[in-house]
C-alpha cells in the first residue's frame, strides 16, 4: 500500500511501527489529528491476515477517534494502536511493558486505552511503564465503562425521538433492541423505567431471556427484528446492520443504538435520510465510554464525567439542525460539525506538544 499518500490523503500526522523481538510485540501506532489536544484512542489485539490490513485498519480507526472525539467536545485528538497476534494465545507480560515505553517514548502525544483483545490487566503492564494509559485498575480509574455508555446512548435515544416525534418521552414507545449484551441490557433498564415496550434479540439466548424477566421484553429471532413493528430500532450488536437488505425491511421513525460502524455503506445513510428516519450516528451517540476514561486525565470524577456525558443530547440535537438546515445526512452533518470544531481551534494551533501548562504533565 502507498503509505504516504494514503497518509497525506486524509491527513495524518503519524504512523509508528513498535516491534520487540524478546516479547514478539508488533504494534502500530496510528495518530490522526492532535489539533485538539493529545490523540486518545484503544489498543486493539487481533490476527490480522496481512500486515497491510493491520495498518489499513489502525489508521481507519485512528480517524474515527478524531470525529469521535471532536463531536464530542473533548479537548482530544484522535489516534489507535493494532498489535498483530492472537490475544488468547500471543499475550504476555512483557508485551505490554514493551508497549508501555513505546507509549512513554511519544511524550504524551498519544494515550492509549482497553479495546477488543485488550483488557485492565493489560492496561495495568502498561501502565507500569508510562501514564499515558487510561481504563486501568487503580482508584483514579473510571472503572467499567458499560453502564456510563449505556446512559450516554439512552439520553441520544431521547433526542432522537424528540427530532422525530417532537418529544423526547419515551412512554409507551416500541423500541427494537438488536443484542442485549452489558451496555444494551442496561440501555434497556433506562428505556423500561421511563415505560418504553421492549422488543429484544441476541443470538446467546440467556441474555435475551434475562431481559424478558427483568424487563417483561418480547424475544424474536435475530433475523426477525428487522420486521417488527417499532418507534425506534436500537442496533446495540454488530456492525453494519443498516444494509440494502435491512432497510426495505425496517418500520422505525429512528435509528438509535450503541453499535458501531451501523452503516454498511455511506450510501445507506443517505437512504436513511431519503427515507425520512431519523439516524444517530454512531459514533455520536456512542460516546460516552471514551467521555468516561477521558475524564481520567484531570483525576476521575464521576459526576462530572455524567454531566459532560448528558451533553450528548445537545450534540445530537445539534447535528439534526445541521441536518435540517443544510438537507444533508445526519452522518455527514457529524462529520461536519467535528471538522468546524477541529478548523476553529486549528487557527490558534495545530499538533498537540505536551508542555508545563498541561494537565497531561502534571500527572
Amino acid at each position: 500500500m502507498e503509505i504516504f499518500s494514503y497518509m497525506e490523503e486524509y491527513d495524518y500526522e503519524q504512523l509508528l511501527f513498535c516491534q520487540d523481538e524478546n516479547s514478539g510485540l508488533k504494534a502500530i501506532i496510528a495518530i490522526h489529528d492532535t489539533t485538539l489536544g493529545p490523540a486518545l484512542g484503544g489498543t486493539r489485539m487481533w490476527t490480522y491476515k496481512s500486515e497491510a490490513e493491520a495498518i489499513e485498519d489502525a489508521l481507519r480507526l485512528a480517524k474515527g477517534m478524531t470525529y469521535k472525539n471532536a463531536a464530542a467536545g473533548l479537548d482530544l485528538g484522535g489516534g489507535k494502536t493494532v498489535i498483530i497476534g492472537d490475544p488468547k494465545k500471543d499475550k504476555n507480560p512483557e508485551m505490554f511493558r514493551a508497549f508501555g515505553r513505546y507509549i512513554q517514548g511519544l511524550n504524551g502525544r498519544y494515550i492509549t486505552a482497553e479495546d477488543v483483545g485488550t483488557t485492565v490487566d493489560d492496561m495495568d503492564l502498561i501502565h507500569l511503564e508510562t501514564d499515558f494509559v487510561t481504563g486501568t485498575s487503580d482508584a483514579a480509574s473510571s472503572g467499567n465503562p458499560s453502564p456510563v455508555t449505556a446512559y450516554g446512548v439512552y439520553k441520544g435515544v431521547k433526542a432522537a425521538a424528540k427530532e422525530a416525534f417532537g418529544d423526547d418521552s419515551l412512554e409507551g414507545k416500541t423500541i427494537a433492541v438488536q443484542g442485549v449484551g452489558n451496555v444494551a441490557y442496561t440501555l434497556c433498564e433506562h428505556l423500561h423505567k421511563e415505560g418504553a415496550k421492549l422488543i429484544v434479540t441476541d443470538i446467546n439466548q440467556k441474555a435475551v431471556q434475562r431481559a424478558v424477566e427483568a424487563f417483561g421484553a418480547k424475544a424474536v429471532d435475530p433475523n426477525d427484528i428487522y420486521d417488527v413493528d417499532c418507534d425506534i430500532y436500537s442496533p446495540c450488536a454488530l456492525g453494519a446492520t443498516i444494509n440494502d437488505d435491512t432497510l426495505g425491511r425496517l418500520k422505525a421513525k429512528v435509528i438509535a443504538g450503541s453499535a458501531n460502524n451501523q452503516l454498511k455503506e455511506a450510501k445507506h445513510g443517505d437512504i436513511v435520510f431519503e427515507k425520512g428516519i431519523v439516524y444517530a450516528p454512531d459514533y455520536v451517540i456512542n460516546s460516552a465510554g471514551v467521555i468516561n476514561v477521558a475524564d481520567e486525565l484531570h483525576g476521575y470524577n464521576r459526576e462530572r464525567a455524567l454531566k459532560k456525558v448528558d451533553t450528548i443530547y445537545d450534540s445530537l440535537s445539534r447535528i439534526f439542525e445541521i441536518s435540517r438546515r443544510d438537507n444533508i445526512p445526519s452522518y455527514i452533518a457529524a462529520d461536519k460539525m467535528a471538522e468546524e470544531r477541529i478548523a476553529s481551534v486549528s487557527k490558534s494551533r495545530s499538533q498537540f506538544l505536551l508542555n508545563g501548562h498541561h494537565t497531561l504533565s502534571r500527572r
